[in-house]
């Protein structure tokens, strides 16, 4: 049985990921600072005599940071690790224009430090939770209607969150080429919904994505919910965004997963991310590739306060204000790339479906 080594694993798309990975035979190791994360999910959390909940999952957890080496040389020495999906990171757009250093210092530095351990290890294929983010603006002319983003793109990042993820992007690009690393970015647009059976949601403090906003304005959690800007080059005015299940984002990254595995590693003295080598007819056995995860549908700030009235039935104050710094206009995805590659397909791919589970799940709690 594989042992894969999930940093970040305790957080929104991180537990649904780990649960994913459980499901698929998978042996998971969880390391995460729980800054943002969730002892409660985990088994190996609670008391020996303690009733463990069907929410919780099996995987060991560790608490601890990636910028940590040695505890990283630690879990690698102590354990057999075939790959890693990293999730790890800050990610609001927000605060890293207030705060760029710690995204770069957390982000960017903390991934070099994994990967470096990684390469000790000789544990050489990783799966790593990017962002849309890395495109940028779009360019303010462009047709709304057919301003998909596609993997070849260029990478503009407008905001430090971004640039930072873009830094990792081009670690694992080059790792790949240099020496044997097998590596896979899922860009992915905007996290949204809940485990279907209720298990796990979204859980931030604060709270800061749009869908669990509105809808605890809906149940009077939060006195309105606020529109920041309406003055972008929309339809409406308002921000679009490609949102995409979060169970969706987890069978993509396990099936990424299992294309790493399936693909030669024959490498240098079998060092799987060694000083280079060939699968043995010069080729160069490196392989990194970015791929795009989103629905190909793009929803207004408007479309999503309109779906939670309809799903809620409630209706609540919304509160326009001005533009945040670092907020591109639209951001869409076209994943056919993944769609052909790893053969993933949505199966949530409804904005109301989405808007519905995450209601499920919060008025459960």
């Amino acid at each position: 049985m594989k042992k894969i080594l999930v940093p970040g694993g305790a957080g929104f798309i991180g537990s649904h990921t780990v649960a994913a990975l459980e499901a698929a035979g998978y042996q998971v190791v969880v390391l995460d600072t729980l800054k943002n994360g969730h002892l409660d999910l985990f088994q190996s959390s609670h008391e020996p005599d303690a009733l463990a909940t069907s929410a919780c999952l099996a995987a060991e957890f560790i608490e601890g940071d990636i910028r940590d080496r040695a505890l990283l040389d630690q879990i690698f020495t102590d354990h057999a690790i075939d790959a890693v999906i990293h999730f790890a990171a800050f990610i609001e757009a927000g605060e890293s224009m207030v705060n760029p250093l710690s995204f770069y210092g957390n982000n960017s530095k903390g991934s070099l430090i994994l990967l470096e351990a990684m390469k000790q290890a000789n544990v050489g294929r990783i799966v790593f939770s990017s962002t849309a983010a890395v495109y940028g603006q779009l360019d303010p002319e462009a047709d709304l209607e057919n301003s998909a983003l596609v993997e070849t793109m260029p990478k503009a990042p407008i905001n430090p969150y971004g640039q930072s993820k873009w830094l990792v992007e081009c670690m694992l690009r080059d790792c790949a080429a240099a020496h044997n690393l097998q590596a896979i970015a899922l860009r992915y647009f905007n996290a949204a919904g809940s485990d279907p059976k209720g298990r796990f949601g979204e859980r931030h403090e604060p709270e800061t994505h749009l869908i669990p906003l509105v809808l605890q304005a809906a149940l009077g959690k939060r006195d309105a919910i606020k529109i920041y800007g309406t003055d972008y080059p929309t339809p409406d005015g308002t921000c679009i965004r490609d949102y995409i299940h979060v169970s969706d984002l987890a069978d993509a990254h396990v099936k990424a997963l299992e294309h790493l595995f399936s693909r030669p590693t024959a490498t240098k003295a079998g060092d799987p991310f060694g000083d280079g080598g060939d699968g043995g007819d010069g080729a160069a056995c490196g392989y990194y590739e970015a791929f795009n995860l989103g629905t190909g549908q793009g929803f207004s700030v408007r479309d999503v306060i309109e779906t939670a009235r309809r799903v809620t039935g409630v209706d609540f104050t919304v509160i326009e204000e001005g533009r945040r710094a670092g907020d591109p206009a639209v951001l869409v995805a076209n994943a056919d790339k993944a769609k052909t590659t790893f053969h993933w397909q949505p199966r949530y791919p409804n904005l109301e479906q989405m808007t519905a589970h995450a209601w499920a799940y919060l008025k459960e709690r």
